[in-house]
């Protein structure tokens, strides 16, 4: 499969994040960041999941 190209603006706000969270000194502040980014991924693939089944038929 080939990977999705993300457009100039999402590219400036990936990097933007990026540096955020390279700043972020608070081992909690991490933590609680990384849990609100699985649940975002995880929001993410269900959204798409559910796409691909309407998609097809099988909602």
């Amino acid at each position: 499969m080939a990977a999705i190209e993300l457009s100039f603006s999402q590219t400036f706000e990936l990097e933007r994040m990026r540096r955020e969270i390279d700043a972020t000194q608070d081992p909690q502040q991490l933590r609680e960041l990384s849990k609100e980014l699985l649940r975002a991924w995880f929001s993410e693939k269900a959204t798409t999941n559910q796409a691909i089944r309407e998609q097809l038929g099988d909602a």
